[in-house]
């Protein structure tokens, strides 16, 4: 791996973490985008795993108050169950199907509110989530919009919707990567995964911009919090739905 792309990897994964430490999200689409312009898709998924890992751990950690645990435990159970499925199928998307799928994930947010009666706070909705989140995580490398449709209509707080989100991706992350990491470890140095030390300063960094991120979420207000992150992930899947028609065409 050449030191400039290394440099991108470490800088991308301080600036993505800082924005999901802000929003919950938008980060984590961000990074696997830019992981995918410069890796295989494979190793792009782990990758994406490990820094995402990370990132949303100390974020649940510095949140771990405001956690939703019942939350927690139904999404968990259905995530092990939704890994066991895509491990069976043993989908991998190819470069111009990944974007397709991450320009049209960040849509998920304009879905009418009217449409879907979803609350993450009921222990059904809550078993549908992690299903269908990890799922599309090991489809799409992310889900955090589809995510955020079990939370719109929670009694949560923004300090609640970051901590459970957080902790609650920490089981997506590591479906991803025990589903994508294990046939890499097989393949050994071929594998296209950075090596250890790029990852040695890049898992600082992101725990640096998940801490930056919260003293940002503390100065937001709940509506300017709801209304930036619908506007940020459009943008980022606009960009992403361009990516796909380029390498399609």
């Amino acid at each position: 791996m050449t030191t400039p792309t290394a440099l991108f990897l470490i800088i991308t994964a301080f600036l993505t973490a800082l924005l999901s430490g802000i929003f919950g999200m938008a980060g984590g689409l961000v990074l696997i985008g830019a992981l995918a312009l410069v890796l295989p898709v494979s190793a792009a998924f782990v990758t994406h795993g490990l820094l995402q890992l990370v990132a949303n751990g100390w974020r649940a950690v510095l949140h771990r108050q405001h956690i939703s645990w019942p939350i927690l435990w139904n999404y968990a159970l259905a995530s092990v169950v939704a890994a066991g499925v895509v491990l069976t199928i043993g989908f991998m998307p190819s470069k111009p199907v990944l974007f397709l799928l991450l320009g049209l994930v960040p849509m998920l947010v304009w879905l009418p509110k009217s449409w879907l009666q979803l609350d993450a706070s009921k222990a059904p909705h809550a078993l549908v989530s992690g299903f269908l989140v990890t799922a599309l995580n090991l489809s799409a490398g992310v889900a955090g919009p589809l995510l955020d449709i079990f939370f719109v209509r929670t009694d949560l707080n923004r300090h609640q919707i970051v901590a459970t989100k957080a902790a609650t991706q920490v089981f997506s992350h590591l479906a991803k990567i025990i589903v994508y990491g294990a046939p890499l470890l097989a393949i050994g140095s071929s594998s296209g995964i950075p090596p250890w030390w790029v990852f040695a300063l890049a898992i600082p960094a992101s725990m640096l911009g998940t801490t930056a991120g919260g003293w940002v979420l503390d100065r937001l207000s709940d509506a300017n919090f709801k209304r930036w992150t619908a506007w940020i992930v459009t943008a980022i899947g606009l960009f992403y739905l361009w990516k796909a028609w380029d390498l399609w065409f």
